[in-house]
């Protein structure tokens, strides 16, 4: 029969659970700010008088925004980003950490190899040298510009590898024996046990494409062609009123009723809700790749 909790223990749940509810407040109290921020009218808005309530109810900034086409084709460049991006990265961050995950008698050379890419960890060339790499590639203002030059997260490599290493060795020595290639070893055998691990690693990938608006910055030419987060950080530092010149009388009416704080805010929770509703799914494996890959003998 399993005893009562000693004091101790309950106090420190409390804390703990109470510690916890703060710093889910802090997380949550600035988007619930957001969404009411573009629920309410411009002139609750303009005087700062919403909180975590919309005041003056009213669907215009979003009806506003549906009706703008920037927004959606900068959405729709940043989901074949995330889909393009993921999958490039992930095939290749199982491709390096499969490797890296030998012991140095079976992989000669692992550790040299395994310092080079912590080496890039450490150090990089700067923005100017990587600017001049990609636009001496050829890609520059494609998506592949926005693909392929972070497609080896090594962190998320190391935190594969270790995984793998985890892994018990006698499985790929009886597919050894029964003639198996390591192509098969990784597709057959290592990638259906790393799931956990796997699912932790395309959650940063799929989050880091999408939350990444810097390079779009850099690297497209045309604000046509920005992402998702860079159409918004546009938007967010400043509302370009001069897009506004031609447009037709629905949108100028709304237009009248609006502000571009309220549109500010619209767009932005429009722009978390995606990443939003992808996380609980993967939530559950988060925990667990962390902690299996982390930690070893």
């Amino acid at each position: 029969m399993v005893g009562q909790a000693s004091l101790s223990r309950t106090l420190f749940q409390i804390v703990n659970n109470s510690f916890l509810f703060l710093f889910s407040l802090l997380a949550i109290l600035p988007f619930v700010n957001v969404l009411a921020l573009s629920l309410s009218n411009k002139t609750a808005a303009a005087a700062g008088l919403v909180k975590l309530w919309p005041v003056g109810f009213t669907w215009n900034s979003y009806k506003f925004v549906f009706l703008r086409d920037e927004l959606f084709t900068a959405l729709g460049i940043s989901v074949e980003r995330v889909v393009l991006g993921t999958a490039i990265s992930m095939l290749l961050t199982i491709l390096v950490a499969y490797p890296l995950s030998k012991e140095e008698s079976a992989f000669p050379g692992r550790t040299l190899y395994a310092w080079l890419f912590v080496f890039t960890i450490l150090f990089n060339g700067g923005l100017i040298p990587w600017y001049m790499t990609i636009k001496m590639t050829g890609i520059l203002d494609t998506i592949w510009a926005l693909v392929l030059p972070g497609a080896v997260q090594v962190f998320n490599c190391i935190l594969l590898l270790n995984f793998f290493r985890g892994l018990p060795k006698a499985l790929e020595e009886a597919a050894f024996v029964d003639g198996a290639s390591h192509w098969t070893i990784i597709w057959r055998i290592f990638v259906p046990l790393s799931a956990p691990a796997l699912a932790t690693v395309t959650l940063f990938t799929i989050v880091g494409h999408w939350n990444s608006w810097f390079d779009g910055l850099i690297l497209m030419n045309s604000p046509t062609h920005y992402p998702l987060q860079s159409y918004l950080q546009t938007v967010v530092v400043k509302l370009d009123t001069s897009a506004f010149a031609n447009i037709d009388p629905v949108q100028a009416k709304l237009l009248s009723e609006i502000s571009d704080r309220t549109v500010k805010a619209a767009q932005i929770f429009m722009a978390s809700v995606p990443i939003l509703l992808i996380y609980p799914f993967l939530q559950k494996y988060f925990m667990a790749g962390i902690v299996l890959g982390s930690v070893k003998e």
